[in-house]
């Protein structure tokens, strides 16, 4: 079963599209593609197939029959319209090739995806080709009446050539023949790659690039085949939730590193994009996480722009540049004050004025909120004041085994928007390794009270268990110190290697903490001065609400944060100091803790280090952990 975007056709496709779709999301392989209607830089093609032992096919479908048709030419076909008014149309055949035209002179723009020798150097290294669809018309109508002098049967499909309830429907055929649908005779001697698949994938649809990411460093001589590889692409699930949640309120609930961010940030700019004169809000409870939540957006939409703005073969003539809706990004608090000068506690007076009309307040045609689990019942009904009702168009992002804040939850009350049958649950973590997400899970399960709590469906239970992740990487690594300063001494140690033998950039590392000064220890301060003592640099996150706004995550410095505030990041190398003080000794609530430190887990992509210097419950079960791995390696070694 191929993989399609959207999961499922929207029930406005015509009978014809609709019976495609079925058939080639059931009939072609499991690695093979299929979008339905994509934007493709201002163009939308009905199908658009790619296939490692394809290449990428264009599909143009018409549910004409015999009587909607008058005269066909090689170029143009008499067809009854609408109201059965003549009209002419473009042959569906040269219809796909312009799309193709279309779509190849994007490819071409990454030299990756070009043949580098050969008589065929600085073509595309794998074919592109079209073909038509006429869903009402038979093989048998077609020859009789002559239609194939103007459309090769080569390049076009026939209604019982794609419908599998038909008896002269072969599988066989189905797929030779779409292999077959290139003007070129350029078969593939080996399937494409993975990496070109999501090159193609990130040169078309650059709404699902992601921007930021680290990059392994090249030999000099590879950096001139530089191309859109060095950028990550969304999987297909991914791809699908950002395009294709459908209108009004909906509920995103997943686990951590699932891409809930991502796909909120993408969706915001897809929404911009597609709908020039929308106010648009996006709102999250930590100031860290809203300043990179701004540059992701910046990102996101200057690659939208930027790609839409690029010549093309078939480009309009006009050459006006596409506009796109306002985005605001704030964390609530900075939101509250900036549009009312009001604080918490003002809120229920605020939202009573709204409900009478007396606030004056702008209204926004989309309000994403990340961190959805942050939020309070109050903050969430005054934010769907101002939502445009025409619209309803609210998008909640959660992970409830994040919420640290023990904030109730009651949607329907909080919102007067019910999500029931209108959530989508992500379960698969993109961002860490399996051996991270084990640790954090195993870790979480065995300091939580998680009876009755873990969601299978929808609604069904408050958190989401990890079902699995794609990337593998080194254990978590835990050490354990006599002394602060030596536990800081080791970690700068670490980042050192990390950074000459790994070449993790510092900025892509990141030092979180607990607890910044006790009576008896100044830890903050044995950080910085134990990082500076080994000359790396670094910047401190949480110093203050100004150094929040202004973080920034590619500035060459080591971050340094309290675990709050690095809620929605993510680095490469992840260091969690003075563990001892978790559960802090203030803290009545250990669930909030178990928390924490699984929040703090998983903000690392590959490298995990945790480390202390004292004694608490959490080490007690860390130093069982280490105990274990030690017997492991006894045992292997042995």
């Amino acid at each position: 079963m191929a993989h399609t975007v959207p999961e499922t056709i929207r029930t406005s496709a015509t009978s014809g599209e609709r019976i495609l779709f079925r058939t080639l999301k059931d009939y072609l392989p499991e690695d093979y593609i299929v979008y339905y209607e994509p934007e493709i830089h201002g163009r939308r093609p009905d199908f658009v197939v790619i296939g490692p032992d394809l290449g990428v096919v264009v599909l143009e479908v018409k549910d004409w029959t015999l009587n909607t048709i008058v005269k066909a030419n090689k170029d143009e076909w008499l067809i009854f319209g609408r109201n059965q008014q003549q009209a002419m149309e473009k042959n569906p055949y040269k219809k796909a090739e312009e799309f193709t035209f279309h779509l190849m002179n994007h490819l071409k723009k990454d030299n990756h995806l070009l043949q580098t020798e050969g008589k065929n150097q600085h073509n595309l290294k794998f074919p592109c080709g079209y073909g038509a669809v006429f869903s009402r018309l038979y093989t048998e109508q077609m020859s009789r009446e002559q239609l194939y002098s103007v459309i090769d049967p080569q390049f076009c499909f026939a209604r019982d050539e794609i419908d599998p309830d038909h008896s002269h429907f072969s599988e066989t055929v189905l797929i030779e023949k779409l292999m077959n649908m290139f003007k070129v005779n350029f078969r593939l001697r080996e399937p494409l790659p993975q990496a070109d698949i999501d090159a193609i994938r990130h040169k078309l649809f650059p709404e699902v690039r992601i921007s930021g990411e680290f990059k392994q460093p090249a030999p000099h001589q590879d950096q001139i085949l530089l191309s859109m590889h060095n950028l990550k692409t969304m999987d297909i699930h991914q791809e699908n939730y950002a395009k294709n949640l459908g209108d009004k309120n909906r509920l995103i609930r997943g686990v951590a590193g699932s891409g809930k961010t991502l796909i909120l940030a993408t969706r915001a700019a897809i929404l911009a994009r597609e709908n020039p004169d929308w106010n648009i809000l996006i709102l999250c409870y930590n100031i860290s996480l809203a300043n990179y939540l701004q540059q992701q957006i910046d990102v996101k939409v200057n690659e939208l722009e930027s790609e839409g703005d690029q010549g093309s073969l078939f480009d309009d003539e006009s050459g006006d540049k596409q506009s796109f809706g306002t985005i605001e990004v704030y964390n609530f608090h900075s939101f509250l004050y900036n549009k009312f000068k009001a604080k918490d506690e003002q809120i229920p007076n605020l939202v009573e004025s709204l409900k009478s009309n007396n606030q004056l307040a702008a209204q926004y045609d989309a309000i994403l909120i990340d961190e959805g689990q942050d939020f309070e019942q109050e903050w969430l009904t005054l934010v769907s004041h101002l939502l445009n009702p025409a619209t309803q168009s609210l998008l909640l992002v959660e992970d409830r085994a994040q919420n640290i804040y023990k904030r109730k939850r009651s949607y329907v009350e909080d919102t007067g928007l019910s999500f029931q049958g209108r959530s989508k649950i992500l379960s698969i973590n993109y961002r860490n390794t399996q051996q991270i997400v084990r640790f954090a899970w195993d870790f979480y399960r065995h300091n939580s009270e998680l009876q009755h709590k873990v969601a299978e469906h929808e609604f069904e239970g408050e958190i989401i268990a990890p079902k699995t992740t794609p990337r593998k990487g080194p254990e978590p690594y835990i050490y354990k110190a006599n002394r602060f300063v030596d536990e800081m001494t080791h970690v700068s140690q670490v980042i050192h290697k990390l950074n000459r033998e790994h070449h993790v950039p510092f900025d892509e590392m990141v030092i979180l903490y607990r607890v910044k000064k006790m009576s008896r220890e100044n830890y903050i301060g044995t950080i910085q001065h134990q990082l500076k003592a080994h000359d790396i640099p670094h910047y401190w996150i949480s110093e203050n609400p100004s150094s929040k706004r202004q973080y920034e995550k590619n500035d060459g410095q080591v971050k340094i944060s309290t675990i709050e505030s690095s809620k929605g990041l993510d680095f490469q190398a992840v260091f969690i100091v003075n563990i001892d003080q978790m559960p802090f000794i203030y803290e009545d609530d250990t669930q909030r803790e178990a928390a924490l430190l699984y929040i703090a887990m998983t903000r690392a992509h590959k490298y995990l280090c945790l480390s202390y210097s004292g004694e608490s419950a959490f080490t007690q079960y860390l130093d069982e952990v280490k105990n274990q791995q030690t017997n492991t390696q006894n045992e292997q070694s042995s």
